[in-house]
Protein backbone atom coordinates (compact mmCIF):
# COMPACT_ATOMS: atom_id res chain seq x y z
CA UNK A 1 0.00 0.00 0.00
CA UNK A 2 0.90 3.52 -1.11
CA UNK A 3 1.24 5.63 2.39
CA UNK A 4 0.59 9.68 1.30
CA UNK A 5 0.97 10.75 4.33
CA UNK A 6 3.28 13.89 4.69
CA UNK A 7 5.10 14.35 7.64
CA UNK A 8 3.07 16.18 10.33
CA UNK A 9 4.11 18.82 12.68
CA UNK A 10 5.74 17.67 16.44
CA UNK A 11 5.99 19.17 19.31
CA UNK A 12 9.66 19.56 18.16
CA UNK A 13 8.38 21.63 15.57
CA UNK A 14 6.37 23.84 17.36
CA UNK A 15 9.51 23.96 20.13
CA UNK A 16 12.08 25.33 17.82
CA UNK A 17 9.30 27.71 15.74
CA UNK A 18 9.03 29.11 19.65
CA UNK A 19 12.37 28.95 20.79
CA UNK A 20 10.95 27.00 23.78
CA UNK A 21 11.31 23.67 25.01
CA UNK A 22 8.95 20.66 24.63
CA UNK A 23 7.72 20.40 28.08
CA UNK A 24 6.44 23.66 27.86
CA UNK A 25 4.87 23.23 24.47
CA UNK A 26 3.51 20.03 26.13
CA UNK A 27 2.38 21.87 29.40
CA UNK A 28 0.43 24.29 26.79
CA UNK A 29 -1.24 21.50 24.84
CA UNK A 30 -2.51 20.05 28.01
CA UNK A 31 -3.73 23.16 30.17
CA UNK A 32 -2.48 26.70 28.56
CA UNK A 33 -3.77 28.09 31.62
CA UNK A 34 -0.46 26.46 32.73
CA UNK A 35 1.71 29.03 31.00
CA UNK A 36 2.18 32.89 31.10
CA UNK A 37 0.16 34.79 28.79
CA UNK A 38 2.87 35.98 26.46
CA UNK A 39 3.76 32.39 26.16
CA UNK A 40 0.34 31.09 25.16
CA UNK A 41 -0.11 33.59 22.51
CA UNK A 42 3.32 32.65 20.83
CA UNK A 43 2.53 28.85 21.27
CA UNK A 44 -0.94 29.15 19.78
CA UNK A 45 0.17 31.24 16.77
CA UNK A 46 2.67 28.60 16.06
CA UNK A 47 0.23 25.77 16.22
CA UNK A 48 -1.99 27.93 14.15
CA UNK A 49 1.06 28.25 11.48
CA UNK A 50 1.93 24.39 11.36
CA UNK A 51 -1.28 23.29 11.56
CA UNK A 52 -0.53 20.73 14.59
CA UNK A 53 -3.20 18.44 15.35
CA UNK A 54 -2.56 16.59 18.71
CA UNK A 55 -2.45 12.71 18.64
CA UNK A 56 -4.98 10.88 20.36
CA UNK A 57 -4.01 7.14 19.09
CA UNK A 58 -1.94 4.91 20.38
CA UNK A 59 1.81 5.54 19.65
CA UNK A 60 1.68 2.17 16.88
CA UNK A 61 -0.94 4.08 15.18
CA UNK A 62 1.13 7.13 14.29
CA UNK A 63 3.79 4.84 12.62
CA UNK A 64 1.74 3.10 10.54
CA UNK A 65 -1.78 3.16 8.87
CA UNK A 66 -4.65 2.96 10.89
CA UNK A 67 -7.09 1.26 8.61
CA UNK A 68 -9.95 3.81 9.37
CA UNK A 69 -11.80 5.91 7.25
CA UNK A 70 -13.35 9.23 8.63
CA UNK A 71 -16.98 10.21 7.78
CA UNK A 72 -18.49 13.70 8.62
CA UNK A 73 -22.29 14.34 8.80
CA UNK A 74 -24.34 16.66 9.05
CA UNK A 75 -27.35 15.14 10.48
CA UNK A 76 -27.82 11.99 12.55
CA UNK A 77 -31.54 11.93 11.91
CA UNK A 78 -31.54 12.75 7.91
CA UNK A 79 -32.31 9.53 5.70
CA UNK A 80 -30.13 11.19 3.37
CA UNK A 81 -26.93 10.31 5.02
CA UNK A 82 -27.67 7.16 6.20
CA UNK A 83 -27.84 5.90 2.61
CA UNK A 84 -24.37 7.69 1.81
CA UNK A 85 -22.90 5.88 4.68
CA UNK A 86 -24.66 2.71 3.72
CA UNK A 87 -22.84 2.98 0.74
CA UNK A 88 -19.92 3.87 2.05
CA UNK A 89 -19.03 0.68 4.23
CA UNK A 90 -20.96 -1.74 1.63
CA UNK A 91 -17.02 -0.78 -0.03
CA UNK A 92 -14.82 -0.21 2.96
CA UNK A 93 -15.89 -3.32 5.10
CA UNK A 94 -15.17 -5.84 2.54
CA UNK A 95 -11.72 -4.01 2.50
CA UNK A 96 -10.82 -4.41 5.99
CA UNK A 97 -11.33 -0.53 6.78
CA UNK A 98 -13.37 0.55 9.85
CA UNK A 99 -15.35 3.65 9.99
CA UNK A 100 -15.40 6.43 12.45
CA UNK A 101 -18.47 8.85 12.02
CA UNK A 102 -18.52 12.62 13.32
CA UNK A 103 -21.67 15.06 12.76
CA UNK A 104 -21.41 18.63 12.72
CA UNK A 105 -24.79 19.78 12.68
CA UNK A 106 -24.44 22.08 9.58
CA UNK A 107 -21.83 24.30 11.25
CA UNK A 108 -18.43 24.80 9.24
CA UNK A 109 -17.06 25.73 12.86
CA UNK A 110 -18.18 22.62 14.35
CA UNK A 111 -16.76 20.45 10.92
CA UNK A 112 -13.55 22.06 12.05
CA UNK A 113 -13.76 20.72 15.63
CA UNK A 114 -14.63 17.34 14.38
CA UNK A 115 -12.03 17.09 11.60
CA UNK A 116 -9.45 18.10 13.75
CA UNK A 117 -10.80 15.35 15.69
CA UNK A 118 -10.73 12.73 13.14
CA UNK A 119 -7.49 13.71 12.72
CA UNK A 120 -5.91 13.50 15.89
CA UNK A 121 -7.18 9.48 15.70
CA UNK A 122 -4.61 9.03 12.13
CA UNK A 123 -7.54 8.22 10.02
CA UNK A 124 -6.54 6.92 6.71
CA UNK A 125 -8.31 9.32 4.59
CA UNK A 126 -12.02 11.20 5.18
CA UNK A 127 -15.40 11.64 3.35
CA UNK A 128 -17.07 15.04 3.67
CA UNK A 129 -20.72 15.74 2.81
CA UNK A 130 -20.27 19.65 2.21
CA UNK A 131 -18.29 21.72 0.32
CA UNK A 132 -18.04 24.68 2.32
CA UNK A 133 -15.58 24.54 5.25
CA UNK A 134 -13.10 27.12 6.97
CA UNK A 135 -9.52 27.93 6.62
CA UNK A 136 -8.34 26.11 9.14
CA UNK A 137 -10.06 22.77 8.24
CA UNK A 138 -8.50 23.22 4.60
CA UNK A 139 -4.88 23.64 6.12
CA UNK A 140 -5.40 21.04 8.74
CA UNK A 141 -6.39 18.65 5.93
CA UNK A 142 -3.81 19.79 3.52
CA UNK A 143 -1.01 19.17 6.63
CA UNK A 144 -2.68 15.50 7.41
CA UNK A 145 -1.61 14.69 3.70
CA UNK A 146 -4.45 12.27 3.30
CA UNK A 147 -6.92 11.08 0.78
CA UNK A 148 -10.45 13.65 0.62
CA UNK A 149 -13.83 12.94 -1.03
CA UNK A 150 -16.26 15.50 -0.89
CA UNK A 151 -19.72 14.09 -1.73
CA UNK A 152 -23.23 15.22 -2.34
CA UNK A 153 -22.23 18.47 -4.37
CA UNK A 154 -20.12 19.27 -6.90
CA UNK A 155 -17.57 22.17 -5.77
CA UNK A 156 -15.71 24.48 -7.97
CA UNK A 157 -12.73 24.52 -6.51
CA UNK A 158 -12.73 20.79 -3.93
CA UNK A 159 -9.91 19.68 -2.12
CA UNK A 160 -8.98 16.74 -3.52
CA UNK A 161 -11.61 13.62 -4.92
CA UNK A 162 -15.33 14.51 -5.70
CA UNK A 163 -18.51 12.54 -6.22
CA UNK A 164 -22.12 14.84 -6.22
CA UNK A 165 -24.65 15.74 -8.50
CA UNK A 166 -25.74 19.20 -9.91
CA UNK A 167 -28.05 20.38 -7.36
CA UNK A 168 -28.91 23.44 -9.11
CA UNK A 169 -29.78 21.58 -12.43
CA UNK A 170 -31.45 18.95 -10.61
CA UNK A 171 -33.37 22.23 -9.10
CA UNK A 172 -34.31 23.84 -12.95
CA UNK A 173 -35.18 20.56 -14.05
CA UNK A 174 -38.11 20.06 -11.66
CA UNK A 175 -39.52 24.02 -11.62
CA UNK A 176 -39.08 23.47 -15.32
CA UNK A 177 -41.46 20.20 -15.39
CA UNK A 178 -43.61 22.06 -12.81
CA UNK A 179 -44.12 25.01 -15.99
CA UNK A 180 -44.62 22.63 -18.59
CA UNK A 181 -47.33 21.56 -16.96
CA UNK A 182 -49.04 24.59 -16.65
CA UNK A 183 -48.03 26.07 -13.30
CA UNK A 184 -47.27 29.82 -13.46
CA UNK A 185 -46.47 31.14 -9.32
CA UNK A 186 -44.73 28.22 -8.13
CA UNK A 187 -43.14 29.71 -4.99
CA UNK A 188 -39.37 27.84 -3.56
CA UNK A 189 -39.81 26.91 0.13
CA UNK A 190 -36.17 26.54 1.88
CA UNK A 191 -34.96 25.60 5.35
CA UNK A 192 -31.40 25.57 7.10
CA UNK A 193 -30.22 27.81 4.32
CA UNK A 194 -27.32 25.10 3.08
CA UNK A 195 -25.07 24.82 0.06
CA UNK A 196 -27.60 22.69 -1.51
CA UNK A 197 -30.77 24.79 -0.59
CA UNK A 198 -29.21 27.87 -1.99
CA UNK A 199 -28.16 25.95 -5.17
CA UNK A 200 -31.54 24.35 -5.33
CA UNK A 201 -32.82 28.23 -5.10
CA UNK A 202 -30.87 29.08 -7.67
CA UNK A 203 -31.59 26.53 -9.94
CA UNK A 204 -35.58 27.35 -8.98
CA UNK A 205 -35.06 31.23 -10.21
CA UNK A 206 -32.92 30.11 -13.49
CA UNK A 207 -36.12 28.01 -14.43
CA UNK A 208 -38.25 30.71 -13.66
CA UNK A 209 -36.09 33.14 -15.43
CA UNK A 210 -36.44 31.02 -18.66
CA UNK A 211 -40.01 30.98 -18.76
CA UNK A 212 -40.07 34.45 -18.10
CA UNK A 213 -41.77 34.52 -14.61
CA UNK A 214 -40.94 36.34 -11.71
CA UNK A 215 -39.46 33.54 -8.67
CA UNK A 216 -40.86 34.35 -5.65
CA UNK A 217 -39.81 32.75 -2.18
CA UNK A 218 -39.64 31.74 1.86
CA UNK A 219 -37.12 31.03 3.86
CA UNK A 220 -36.08 29.84 7.22
CA UNK A 221 -33.08 28.85 9.05
CA UNK A 222 -34.52 26.32 11.03
CA UNK A 223 -34.26 22.60 10.38
CA UNK A 224 -36.23 21.09 7.98
CA UNK A 225 -39.60 19.02 9.22
CA UNK A 226 -43.14 18.34 8.47
CA UNK A 227 -44.36 20.33 11.09
CA UNK A 228 -42.02 23.49 9.33
CA UNK A 229 -43.44 22.44 5.63
CA UNK A 230 -47.48 23.27 7.15
CA UNK A 231 -46.39 26.25 8.54
CA UNK A 232 -44.40 27.29 5.52
CA UNK A 233 -46.87 26.51 3.58
CA UNK A 234 -49.88 28.80 5.30
CA UNK A 235 -47.02 31.57 5.58
CA UNK A 236 -46.91 31.17 1.64
CA UNK A 237 -50.64 30.91 1.21
CA UNK A 238 -51.22 34.18 3.28
CA UNK A 239 -48.02 36.02 1.36
CA UNK A 240 -48.72 34.66 -2.18
CA UNK A 241 -52.61 33.82 -2.31
CA UNK A 242 -52.45 33.33 -5.98
CA UNK A 243 -49.62 30.76 -5.71
CA UNK A 244 -50.25 27.52 -7.52
CA UNK A 245 -47.13 25.21 -6.73
CA UNK A 246 -44.61 24.86 -4.65
CA UNK A 247 -40.74 23.82 -4.74
CA UNK A 248 -39.28 22.69 -1.76
CA UNK A 249 -35.59 22.14 -0.75
CA UNK A 250 -36.49 18.76 0.24
CA UNK A 251 -39.30 15.78 0.99
CA UNK A 252 -39.49 16.83 4.67
CA UNK A 253 -41.03 20.27 3.43
CA UNK A 254 -42.94 18.67 0.99
CA UNK A 255 -44.54 15.97 2.72
CA UNK A 256 -45.52 18.69 5.55
CA UNK A 257 -46.50 21.23 3.17
CA UNK A 258 -48.53 18.09 1.51
CA UNK A 259 -50.10 16.96 4.89
CA UNK A 260 -51.22 20.73 5.32
CA UNK A 261 -53.45 20.82 2.00
CA UNK A 262 -55.16 18.06 3.10
CA UNK A 263 -56.11 19.21 7.03
CA UNK A 264 -56.84 22.35 4.89
CA UNK A 265 -59.04 21.25 2.21
CA UNK A 266 -56.90 22.36 -0.52
CA UNK A 267 -57.03 20.22 -3.71
CA UNK A 268 -53.58 18.64 -4.71
CA UNK A 269 -52.69 18.76 -7.49
CA UNK A 270 -55.80 20.58 -8.56
CA UNK A 271 -55.44 23.85 -6.46
CA UNK A 272 -51.63 23.29 -5.63
CA UNK A 273 -48.72 21.33 -7.75
CA UNK A 274 -45.85 20.45 -5.15
CA UNK A 275 -42.56 19.02 -5.39
CA UNK A 276 -39.41 18.39 -2.78
CA UNK A 277 -36.17 16.48 -3.19
CA UNK A 278 -34.41 13.57 -2.16
CA UNK A 279 -37.13 11.35 -3.11
CA UNK A 280 -37.91 9.70 0.47
CA UNK A 281 -40.18 6.62 0.76
CA UNK A 282 -42.75 8.64 2.52
CA UNK A 283 -43.24 10.85 -0.32
CA UNK A 284 -43.81 7.91 -2.55
CA UNK A 285 -46.49 6.31 0.53
CA UNK A 286 -48.65 9.85 0.04
CA UNK A 287 -51.58 10.01 -1.98
CA UNK A 288 -51.46 11.72 -3.77
CA UNK A 289 -47.68 10.60 -4.64
CA UNK A 290 -45.02 13.12 -3.69
CA UNK A 291 -43.15 14.36 -7.26
CA UNK A 292 -39.45 14.83 -6.09
CA UNK A 293 -35.98 14.27 -7.21
CA UNK A 294 -34.45 11.48 -7.14
CA UNK A 295 -30.56 11.72 -5.75
CA UNK A 296 -28.32 8.72 -6.00
CA UNK A 297 -27.33 8.77 -2.21
CA UNK A 298 -25.89 5.65 -1.84
CA UNK A 299 -24.24 5.37 -5.05
CA UNK A 300 -22.50 8.16 -3.82
CA UNK A 301 -20.72 6.70 -0.55
CA UNK A 302 -19.86 3.86 -2.83
CA UNK A 303 -18.19 5.88 -5.26
CA UNK A 304 -16.72 7.67 -2.85
CA UNK A 305 -15.45 4.78 -0.92
CA UNK A 306 -14.42 2.94 -4.03
CA UNK A 307 -12.19 6.28 -5.14
CA UNK A 308 -10.38 6.30 -1.91
CA UNK A 309 -9.83 2.65 -1.91
CA UNK A 310 -7.74 3.22 -5.07
CA UNK A 311 -6.03 5.79 -4.00
CA UNK A 312 -5.25 4.35 -0.74
CA UNK A 313 -3.51 1.14 -2.53
CA UNK A 314 -1.44 3.59 -5.36
CA UNK A 315 -3.57 2.59 -7.99
CA UNK A 316 -4.20 4.99 -11.23
CA UNK A 317 -7.57 6.72 -10.94
CA UNK A 318 -8.73 7.91 -14.14
CA UNK A 319 -11.35 10.00 -12.62
CA UNK A 320 -11.34 12.31 -9.91
CA UNK A 321 -14.57 14.10 -10.26
CA UNK A 322 -17.94 11.91 -10.57
CA UNK A 323 -21.25 13.38 -11.25
CA UNK A 324 -23.59 10.74 -10.36
CA UNK A 325 -26.56 12.95 -11.98
CA UNK A 326 -30.09 13.12 -11.07
CA UNK A 327 -33.65 11.32 -12.07
CA UNK A 328 -37.11 13.24 -11.85
CA UNK A 329 -39.65 11.18 -9.72
CA UNK A 330 -42.88 12.43 -11.35
CA UNK A 331 -45.26 11.98 -8.74
CA UNK A 332 -48.73 12.73 -8.63
CA UNK A 333 -48.68 16.06 -6.50
CA UNK A 334 -47.02 17.73 -10.06
CA UNK A 335 -50.81 17.48 -11.97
Amino acid sequence: MNDSRKRRPTLQDIADLTGMTKMTVSRYLRDPQAVAEATRERIAAAVEQLGYIPNRAPDILSKATSRAIGILIPSLSNQVFSALVRGIESVTRPAGYQTLLAHYGYSPEREEEQVASLLSYHVDALILSDSLHTPRTRKMIATAGIPVVETMDLPEQPIDLVVGMDHRAAARAMVTEMLSRGRRRPIYLGARLDVRTRLRMEGYYQAMAEANLPGRHLLTERASSFTLGGELLEQALAEYPDLDGLYCTNDDLAVGALLRCQALGIAVPERLAIAGSNALDIGRAMSPSLASIITPREAMGREAATLLMARLAGNPMPQTRIDLGFTLYQGDSLG
